[in-house]
């Protein structure tokens, strides 16, 4: 099984004619994804890797049957976007732009709440549940069907670990980047809900960074899960104060620090490695 799309997703790209959205769509379509149809003001009529492109999302909804999209769209446009895909009533949304304006990410997160709609992003690498389908820009190659959750704020991190899992032969059930971002749509602790009650994840490894306190509010139900939880924290040596990479990354009046992070989680009953490729030998030790 999966959480939040399969093979059956049938999904809608928004921005499928730029230079990001036409590569990704076809590396989606190769992965498997069911891409029925794209979406870019003023190029109705147009095809990208056999899809057909529409002007907006009504027309293309109107058209196709569209489970969830993703969003290729500069920062300036993403707010435009994610309302009008909500406005059809599209309930999975992808948002792979990164720098949206803070306060357009509030106004989507809120919409999104009252629309009951699940939103991965902004500034995230997407979701892939292997041998089935993915929404996002990473590697085709690294993954491998199974049974570990992977839930992440860091792209590049989670794909070393993806890749190590699929090494030691641990295949995923889904891999989710949560996003980089102050504000994201889900949190830690809404993909592990998902991932306790789902039947094909066996165990979870969570990849958290220094900055913000998702990883202590995820302690907190970690400490209530049967699956055993295998984390790896990012930053340990940054220097407070410093943004590194991440908008959420960054420590503040002693708030979001490694040690705080690392302390919750190994309380609330998970094993912490210490560097990445320690994880799948810790995650071997409790399956």
């Amino acid at each position: 099984m999966a959480i939040i799309i399969n093979k059956d997703t049938k999904v809608l790209v928004q921005g499928i004619t730029g230079r990001q959205g036409s590569f990704h769509t076809e590396q989606m379509i190769h992965y498997g994804t069911q891409i029925v149809a794209g979406v870019t003001p003023g190029k109705y009529g147009q095809s990208v890797n056999g899809v057909p492109v529409y002007d907006t999302v009504t027309a293309a909804v109107e058209r196709h049957d569209v489970d969830a999209t993703i969003i290729f769209i500069p920062a300036p446009g993403v707010k435009d976007a994610a309302l009008e895909a909500m406005d059809v009533g599209l309930k999975t949304m992808v948002i792979i732009t990164e720098h949206v304006p803070l306060h357009d990410e509030l106004d989507i997160m809120a919409q999104a709440e009252k629309k009951q709609v699940t939103i991965i992003g902004p500034n995230t690498f997407g979701i892939i549940s292997p041998g089935q389908s993915k929404m996002g820009i990473m590697p085709n190659s690294i993954y491998q069907p199974g049974p570990v959750g992977v839930v992440a704020r860091s792209g590049t991190l989670s794909y070393e670990i993806a890749f190590g899992l699929t090494n030691a032969g641990l295949g995923q059930s889904t891999v989710i980047g949560l996003g980089g971002d102050r504000v994201v749509g889900l949190s830690f602790t809404d993909v592990l809900k998902m991932m306790e009650q789902d039947r094909g994840t066996k165990a979870v490894v969570l990849v958290g960074e220094i900055g913000g306190n998702a990883e202590e509010e995820a302690a907190k139900y970690i400490a209530t899960m049967t699956k055993p939880v295998v984390a790896f924290i990012a930053g340990h040596s940054a220097p407070p104060g410093k943004r590194m990479g991440h908008a959420g990354a960054i420590i503040e009046r002693g708030h979001g620090t490694f040690e705080n992070k690392v302390q919750a989680l190994t309380a609330a009953g998970a094993k912490v490695a210490n560097l990445p490729w320690e994880v799948p030998e810790l995650l071997q030790k409790m399956l």
